[in-house]
């Protein structure tokens, strides 16, 4: 049993043969790179049929991976925004200062253990802490279901993770700081282009639909670098747009530059398309957000600020899971 491309947005596992794949995956692929591109689709599978080894190993494996990452996002959460290192010092108290021991350090664990008390000074840890690490492991159990055991997958681990990271300490602070948002947009690019050199442009959607499909004859990294640079400009584009139009318009600042460099980045990664779905959820549910957080106040400020990266991050991964396939059923059904 497959797992399709890792953005096909037909059913997410099908039967097949080589000599009856559909003709959507005949069309991901151009000339004489069909027989490659289709190659690595029959081959990527589950982790059972790859390693020998039982599905459920896959899926704590990715569990413990996620909580472990989700320790490290926690250090970055809390140190990035205070413009201090993640690497040293080591992790201490903030309360008491005290190093905080390696068998104190567990993912989720650890907190439940010491009950959310530091053991020196028995000051509240914060639910965050836990939080993060087990959204982290959750969400990459998801992408491993979603994706399976394919080269893929670790791009995946890290796309999420950047837009955790991004999400709290916009929460947090109302920041998206560059240090994040700068290598993702680098990793992006480099991704797209190396990825086509080995895998035929199969994990990328985007440079199969227009006006990519209209240019065959490039190669396809080349495509791919071109479908970057088009998402990175429709993402970060599009947001500043909105936020200029509006600080002229009603002279208020809308839109940091924050958002517009996240986005940026993330429409490298996932193409123009994805890229404006994920503003559109993101849009959508902080719309919501917004109206429910103004209803419950007695004097309301249609001026208050609510941090759009949380709305954007969770959109993006949204679209990085199930993008492809809301835009198919869409197309589909009202078009």
């Amino acid at each position: 049993m497959c797992r399709c491309l890792v953005f096909c947005p037909q059913k997410l596992r099908c039967l097949f043969s080589f000599s009856e794949i559909s003709n959507y995956h005949k069309t991901a692929v151009f000339g004489s790179r069909y027989i490659q591109a289709h190659m690595i689709l029959l081959i990527r599978d589950s982790i059972e049929s790859v390693a020998g080894v039982p599905e459920w190993i896959g899926y704590s494996f990715s569990f413990l991976i996620g909580a472990t990452i989700g320790s490290f996002l926690n250090v970055v959460i809390h140190r990035v925004p205070n413009e201090e290192s993640i690497v040293f010092p080591n992790s201490a108290c903030p309360k008491c200062g005290t190093a905080i021991q390696p068998y104190d350090n567990i993912p989720l664990l650890s907190w439940l253990l010491l009950r959310g008390k530091c053991r020196n000074c028995k000051a509240a840890i914060s639910l965050r802490y836990p939080a993060v690490e087990l959204l982290t492991a959750l969400m990459f159990v998801i992408l491993y279901w979603q994706f399976g055991f394919g080269a893929f997958l670790p791009i995946a681990f890290i796309f999420t993770a950047s837009m955790i990271a991004l999400v709290f300490i916009d929460a947090e602070h109302m920041i998206l700081p560059n240090v994040i948002t700068y290598p993702l947009l680098g990793f992006a690019v480099l991704l797209r282009i190396v990825f086509p050199s080995f895998f035929a442009g199969v994990y990328l959607s985007d440079i199969n639909s227009w006006p990519f499909g209209q240019l065959s004859t490039m190669p396809l990294w080349l495509l791919s670098l071109l479908g970057a640079l088009l998402g990175a400009i429709v993402g970060g584009g599009f947001l500043w747009l909105v936020g200029e139009a509006w600080k002229r318009l009603r002279g208020v600042e809308a839109m940091g530059l924050g958002d517009v460099k996240m986005m940026a980045a993330v429409g490298a990664l996932l193409g123009w398309h994805l890229t404006l779905l994920s503003i559109f959820i993101g849009a959508f549910s902080g719309a919501l957000i917004g109206v429910a957080l103004i209803a419950r106040q007695k004097d309301r400020d249609f001026q208050m600020q609510i941090p759009f990266g949380i709305f954007l991050g969770i959109g993006s991964v949204i679209a990085l899971l199930f993008g492809d396939r809301l835009i198919g059923w869409y197309l589909s059904t009202f078009m």
